[in-house]
């Protein structure tokens, strides 16, 4: 019972931190720099002559991978904490004409982490400049702090889904995300 209860505070207290951090990070893109600005309404002036928000530009996701079975993985942000991790938060789109679940292979081939069940497990952040790999982060049980547990999706539906990772020195910007059964894409560590 004890564990059940520490579980779902662990977890109330990860979707805390990720909602702090998507608060921060919405909040941090509305201050671009000069030269972000004239792409925005250059964009803006293409469609209908509208005019441009200082947010339209926040709903571009910074990378789209694409997986098995019509699954996309927006991600929408990555986030530096000041505690030494870098949460990576998006969503998981079913884009396929029928309701599918992510692969098993997603959790990676570490034992520690397949024993917990379906999760994003096996996603790594790839530095290249200093030629290191980071793992998704565990608990003191030995559980992936990613989303776990994830439902079968419907077609046409996605849920919001999040990874944390020990971050990579403040001189990185950009890391490759790999996750398995998705394509490979380069994405950028905001904070």
């Amino acid at each position: 019972m004890s564990i059940r209860f520490t579980t779902k505070a662990r977890r109330g207290m990860v979707a805390l931190t990720v909602a702090a951090g998507l608060a921060v990070g919405v909040a941090g893109c509305g201050g671009g720099g000069d030269d972000k600005k004239p792409q925005a309404s250059a964009s803006a002036s293409k469609e209908d002559g509208s005019n441009a928000s200082a947010q339209e530009g926040t709903d571009e996701p910074l990378a789209e991978l694409r997986g098995e079975d019509g699954l996309i993985l927006q991600i929408t942000s990555a986030q530096r904490d000041s505690g030494g991790f870098v949460t990576v938060s998006g969503e998981l789109k079913n884009d396929g004409d029928e309701a599918t679940r992510i692969s098993v292979r997603t959790a990676g081939d570490e034992t520690e982490i397949i024993r917990h069940g379906s999760s994003l497990g096996g996603a790594t952040l790839v530095d290249s400049a200093t030629k290191k790999r980071y793992y998704v982060l565990r608990d003191t049980d030995g559980r992936p702090l990613t989303t776990t547990g994830m439902p079968r999706i419907d077609a046409g539906a996605s849920i919001p889904v999040f990874m944390q990772f020990p971050a990579p020195p403040t001189s990185t910007a950009e890391v490759a995300f790999q996750l398995p059964t998705f394509a490979s894409a380069a994405i950028k560590i905001s904070g």
